[in-house]
């Protein structure tokens, strides 16, 4: 028996992968973080599975629930909200397994801020403009960020960042970022992306965050940042020039049946 870590994606129930549907019907338990989530994704499930809300539990009692359906033989999901590749707590919940000699693997979902850019109808990397995105966080009351993770380092590259676990903080982070950015650029708060009271504030960093408290948000948003999100004056891709020598990449395609 494997546990099955799965991303859930934005929280939309219609959003998740077929590969995560399937886990999810066949799942004899499946943890789920409750305060992030459209409840509608938990119809995917078996009316017979247990459920179990991990928002009101710590790592050792998540993993001794994960163990316990194991080894009474069930299949297990442990659903993450977005992709399990960011904050997900992967990492110390799959050494535990390992630990516990106990096997698991993988799907995918949607991240957070690809939703919320396809919500604004935005490329985050825009020739010209900026073709590096920083996912990043910052730190309140959360595990210390590494040396040289500044946000100060981030901006200074002229990238998009994406900022996750920071909207009480909007403010004072829009304060570091107009040395670099201006205070003309743009930033837009999406918060609880793709679920039925999605918000969606457009400013600049100038005003963002006078935006982000009076709609009076604390938790569930993604703030990004930059110049992409205003394409305007970019430019266009070399990829797509009607002037590029397309004859060697045609020659290395693989040949299409006729029709």
């Amino acid at each position: 028996m494997v546990v099955h870590f799965v991303g859930a994606g934005p929280g939309a129930a219609d959003l998740l992968t077929v590969r995560a549907t399937r886990l999810l019907a066949a799942a004899d338990t499946v943890l789920f973080p409750g305060s992030y989530l459209d409840p509608e994704v938990l119809a995917h499930v078996s009316p017979d599975a247990t459920l179990v809300d991990t928002q009101h539990l710590d790592l050792d009692q998540i993993i001794e629930r994960l163990l316990a359906a194991h080894h009474k033989g069930k299949e297990v999901v442990r659903l993450a909200s977005g992709d399990l590749s960011l904050y997900s707590a992967l990492a110390e919940q799959t050494r535990r397994l390992d630990a516990a000699g106990v096997a698991w693997d993988v799907t995918p979902g949607v991240p957070a801020y690809a939703a919320a850019a396809a919500l604004v109808g935005r490329e985050l990397t825009v020739p010209l403009l900026a073709q590096s995105v920083v996912l990043t966080r910052t730190q309140a009351r959360s595990t210390a960020m590494p040396e040289g993770e500044s946000l100060a380092a981030f901006a200074a590259t002229g990238a998009t960042l994406v900022l996750h676990l920071a909207i009480t903080r909007t403010r004072e982070l829009m304060l570091e970022l107009e040395a670099e950015y201006g205070a003309d650029c743009p930033a837009v708060v999406i918060h609880r992306v793709s679920q039925p009271d999605e918000q969606v504030l457009r400013g600049t960093i100038a005003t963002i965050a006078d935006l982000v408290e009076a709609a009076g948000l604390k938790m569930a948003a993604v703030i990004l940042v930059g110049r992409a999100l205003d394409p305007r004056p970019g430019g266009e891709s070399f990829l797509y020039a009607a002037g590029r020598d397309r004859s060697s990449v045609a020659a290395q395609a693989p040949s299409q049946p006729r029709v």
